[in-house]
């Protein structure tokens, strides 16, 4: 009885997936590469071609050769709303299950949503409107990818707050990286083709400089590829079935390191197209009695940050951490445990620490990869 339960289940699922909207990404390195222009020059395409297309939300930020664009588009009238005494304007997600067009243009993916919308964030309302069947074109800029959020602030030295998690990009059917020169993105700019004049020094001197540029299109150049790489891997099956790929990230109650692992890690298993796992393993020494409350918190957040990035989390009471983390990854069928770069000297780990000796050991035994992240 349950085998036949699991294969409804199976079935209802793959009925689901072929009921869903299709779903197709622009992305770009830096805001003004031109996302919103590609994506209203092909819903002009599809209206051309008797397909039913709407705009749910676009953003123009004023750009004349955008604003163009928008006429001859039908669009679904945004929701007005007060908020803190001001009229603020919203995508109406209702008004789009409502109208339940072919194909629906939501820009802004990684947009927060005003307190009391039925979803917190724009991508989750995207989700909503491809469960009801309906296709969706958005668009998206590199660094609100939630496991390069470091990364891209380190690069920009600016904190970008609005994300969105790995795994809607995964859910994509297709994306389409808007690649621009630093050179040709810098003209743009100059032209007032981005910003106005009033802002363009301004950008020159911060954000729009060649060296953070160069770094920013490296970053969407790879992701589009990785993306493609998945899709093929899927796609076409392969004649000899390797071993699938499982991480295992090990993190402990420091916050910033576990932080760093985590984030990596998911960008491993982005990559692989592999789920993954996260431990903590909770040694007598921060039982919740006397570990501090601000690690308690860290810990929490970490393992929100854990969650929302797709990796499934583990917290395990044990002061035998190493022979707990070989246990869980013969149990999980781990291929690649990732933990963080040990504090003092690597080699004088590897020499003096009988517990790392152990995890080698083990590792070399089951051919499992160690990866240590800096």
């Amino acid at each position: 009885m349950a085998e036949q339960d699991s294969t409804v289940k199976t079935f209802i699922e793959l009925v689901k997936k072929s009921r869903r909207g299709k779903f197709k990404i622009y992305i770009g390195m830096s805001a003004g590469v031109g996302k919103s222009y590609r994506m209203l020059q092909e819903a002009h395409a599809l209206l051309r071609n008797g397909i039913d297309i709407q705009i749910g939300y676009i953003e123009t930020h004023n750009r004349a050769e955008t604003q163009a664009l928008v006429d001859g588009i039908p669009f679904i009238p945004r929701r007005k709303v007060f908020y803190k005494g001001k009229e603020v304007e919203e995508m109406d997600l209702h008004a789009i299950l409502n109208r339940h067009p072919e194909v629906v243009i939501v820009d802004e993916l990684a947009h927060s949503n005003i307190e009391g919308s039925k979803n917190t964030k724009r991508w989750q309302d995207v989700l909503d409107i491809l469960e009801a069947g309906i296709s969706v074109i958005s668009a998206v800029n590199i660094q609100h990818l939630e496991s390069m959020n470091q990364e891209i602030e380190s690069i920009t030295g600016i904190a970008i707050t609005e994300r969105i998690p790995d795994k809607v990009l995964e859910l994509t059917d297709e994306i389409v990286n808007i690649d621009l020169t630093a050179d040709e993105l810098i003209d743009r700019l100059k032209d007032g083709k981005i910003y106005t004049k009033d802002k363009i020094n301004i950008a020159l001197k911060n954000f729009f400089q060649p060296d953070k540029i160069l770094q920013l299109r490296e970053l969407a150049l790879k992701e589009v590829a990785h993306h493609v790489e998945r899709k093929i891997d899927i796609e076409i099956p392969k004649q000899i079935k390797l071993r699938p790929e499982k991480f295992l990230a090990c993190i402990s109650s420091n916050a910033d390191t576990a932080k760093v692992v985590i984030r990596k890690t998911a960008r491993l298993a982005s990559y692989y197209r592999s789920p993954w796992v996260v431990l903590y393993v909770q040694s007598s020494n921060e039982s919740a009695d006397k570990i501090k409350l601000d690690k308690q918190r860290h810990l929490i957040n970490n393992f929100k940050l854990a969650t929302e990035l797709g990796g499934e989390v583990l917290k395990i009471k044990s002061d035998q951490i190493t022979q707990t983390i070989i246990q869980i990854a013969d149990e999980k069928d781990i291929t690649t445990i990732c933990i963080g770069k040990p504090h003092l000297n690597l080699f004088q780990v590897i020499l003096r620490t009988a517990i790392f000796n152990q995890l080698l050991k083990y590792i070399a035994a089951k051919e499992t990869d160690l990866v240590i992240l800096s």
